[in-house]
């Protein structure tokens, strides 16, 4: 008998069964927009995140879905390994590694749960990547310096006096209190003519301004004679005279009552730009043909701005390198010390040792030696 078989192109076969797997897969998504995928998907977050987590996630996918919209992708089903690299390289000119790392990681879990709505290719997320970091590297690297915060503060002094985004940065860099805390403010809780001036912190969830750590987070923070006497004049000159929805007055306001935190953090981008305060940009960028100075919406797209969290890291490091013992910072800024030692701390290794020197020669008078 011949054993002669008539041999079986297997390759062939198996692209066949993959293109038609693929195919099948294709058909089996649902055309989605990437702004529609966002809305879903920040709706799904609220249930279950803090409106702070929720706005967070908006801001760094919003970024996404621009660039969707620069490249004509306007159906997920058709989002590509390849499309996620561009789109990381593209988004990695403005930012650090830790800020890179953050956008991506965000991004990978938004491409994951696109996947449940059948948005994406299945596993697309996987090819996602986000860099690696460092041995102690985290977000510690995004700080706004005392001397760019006096820098940005003097200019407002001088040609925004009083208004409502001078107040904002006041509070902020005065206080180094959380951006939530700073939204939830009345003018009732600014309180000048104590025997010690200062602002209270409350937690009032019930009518919509819940601060992080709720009634624990509550506390009182010692303002200085310079910063009520830019609290008093917006109150007595700037301050629309406006309630919010609830009828109480907050003490940072808008024509239109309270603001919401992206419209707080939008003074925190601004300003924090360095050409907006007449510096010059150390991005070699074209002023006048620089998006983040050319359209509102995206002045968080300059590499120099920041939000409102590495002003209260700036803040706690220069308490810090003043002496101020880190409990005393700890009960000021609603902190825990370690997380202030993980998270906040941006003084080097040099400063902590020469610091911690100063201390023990304050107590024993003899320097280093006991002896």
């Amino acid at each position: 008998m011949s054993n002669d078989v008539p041999a079986i192109d297997d390759t062939d076969n198996l692209e066949d069964r993959l293109a038609d797997l693929l195919d099948q897969t294709t058909e089996s998504l649902e055309p989605t927009t990437p702004e529609r995928a966002l809305e879903l998907y920040l709706d799904d977050k609220s249930r279950d995140c803090q409106q702070a987590t929720v706005d967070a996630h908006r801001s760094r996918l919003g970024f996404f879905v621009d660039w969707c919209e620069t490249q004509d992708i306007d159906n997920l089903n058709d989002l590509s390994a390849r499309d996620l690299h561009e789109f990381r390289v593209w988004r990695r000119q403005d930012l650090n590694t830790v800020s890179e790392k953050t956008q991506m990681d965000s991004l990978r879990v938004f491409i994951q749960w696109c996947e449940t709505i059948d948005a994406v290719q299945p596993g697309l997320f996987k090819n996602v990547d986000s860099p690696s970091l460092n041995d102690g590297e985290n977000a510690r690297d995004t700080v706004l310096h005392a001397d760019r915060a006096r820098d940005v503060l003097d200019y407002l002094g001088r040609y925004e006096y009083a208004t409502t985004e001078h107040v904002a940065w006041v509070v902020l860099t005065e206080t180094g209190m959380r951006l939530g805390a700073a939204r939830a403010l009345d003018v009732k809780d600014f309180r000048p003519n104590a025997e010690t001036a200062h602002i209270e912190i409350c937690h009032r969830p019930e009518t919509d301004t819940p601060i992080k750590n709720k009634a624990p987070g509550e506390r009182r923070v010692a303002v200085s004679s310079e910063a009520c006497d830019v609290i008093d004049d917006y109150l007595r000159e700037r301050r629309p005279d406006i309630t919010d929805n609830y009828g109480r007055q907050p003490l940072l306001a808008t024509t239109h009552g309270r603001p919401g935190t992206s419209t707080i953090r939008s003074y925190v981008y601004r300003w924090s730009r360095p050409c907006a305060i007449g510096a010059e940009c150390p991005h070699d960028r074209d002023p006048e043909n620089c998006e983040a100075v050319t359209n509102d919406d995206r002045m968080a797209r300059c590499p120099s701005s920041v939000t409102p969290h590495p002003i209260r890291r700036g803040y706690i490091t220069q308490l810090l390198r003043a002496g101020v013992p880190v409990e005393v910072v700890s009960d000021r800024c609603n902190v825990t010390p370690t997380i202030i030692d993980q998270h906040y701390d941006v003084r080097s290794e040099e400063d902590k040792m020469r610091q911690r020197q100063e201390v023990l020669d304050d107590i024993t008078g003899r320097g280093s030696s006991y002896t």
